[in-house]
């Protein structure tokens, strides 16, 4: 695995979430850049609690944990540096580009999704004291991405509905998929992100380099929010990360919501952007 930073990596055939055993790994105090990779989980999770499954060892299953010295507001963005790590290691495996839908999910450039990313936070497991680089708060971010499954042959039977909706790398390339090169990829440049978390420019940096992969920028989107649902055009990205949708009735921050594309993306006037949202 690349240098000491990731080095502690743990692996397991089977287990519930990578993401909880992380969790708990940080309120025992385990330091920033351990990593859980899973063959299988039995209660991978998604956004809103989803369920996230695959056959096992067909996909890559793994979790990191953080421990980024930056403000609370901007802890989300912590998921952007894993998004942003795995959409590079792709691009180095098969030499396809994934844009990044808000909030969480990786796709092809046809829209169906490759990867999912889920950033769970505990502020109560800070160590050290709170002034040296991998000392904060814990971060845990888990993600899945569609490595060989699924194939051309998996539209059948209950998963079908899924299934169409997602799509593997093996599918994308023509050839299987080697997870164990996949995740040294992920992890070799997750190290740079982190370095960009704890560093202003790097952050701005980072920011920049998620508006550009956001293909949800400039698209006519509805968000589903817990208490109503708006519908407008996604323009742009705040500091922290959160979404920014002009609405008929102005600008609306979304800092968490189910995303559909209505229209597919495209250039927004200057005279849309939000003063004061850009990085």
């Amino acid at each position: 695995m690349p240098g000491d930073r990731f080095s502690d990596v743990r692996h397991f055939e089977s287990i519930d979430s990578t993401n909880r055993y992380l969790l708990d790994e940080a309120r025992a105090g385990a330091p920033q850049g351990v990593v859980a990779v899973a063959d299988y989980q039995t209660a991978g999770r998604g956004r809103q609690g989803r369920s996230w499954t695959a056959p096992p060892g067909s996909n890559l299953l793994a979790s990191v944990l953080l421990r980024p010295l930056l403000p609370p507001p901007q802890r989300p963005l912590a998921l952007a540096a894993v998004a942003l790590a795995a959409r590079d290691a792709v691009h180095d495996a098969i030499g396809i580009a994934l844009g990044v839908k808000w909030p969480n999910d990786l796709v092809a450039p046809d829209g169906r999704k490759v990867a999912g990313v889920l950033a769970e936070a505990d502020t109560d497991t800070a160590v050290g004291d709170h002034t040296a680089h991998g000392d904060g708060p814990a971060v845990v971010v888990g993600i899945g991405i569609n490595c060989n499954w699924p194939t051309d042959d998996d539209l059948v039977a209950d998963d079908a509905v899924l299934v169409a909706d997602a799509v593997s790398l093996r599918q994308l390339s023509g050839r299987p998929v080697d997870r164990a090169r996949l995740l040294s990829g992920l992890l070799g440049h997750l190290g740079s992100r982190v370095d960009q978390l704890e560093d202003p420019s790097g952050r701005a940096g980072l920011r920049a380099d998620l508006r550009a992969a956001t293909i949800t920028l400039g698209s006519l989107v509805r968000v589903e929010l817990t208490d109503r649902t708006i519908e407008g055009t996604a323009t742009d990205l705040t500091d922290e990360g959160h979404l920014v949708v002009v609405t008929a009735h102005g600008p609306e921050t979304v800092v968490t919501g189910d995303v559909v594309h209505l229209r597919e993306r495209r250039d927004v006037p200057a005279s849309e952007g939000v003063e004061g949202a850009q990085g």
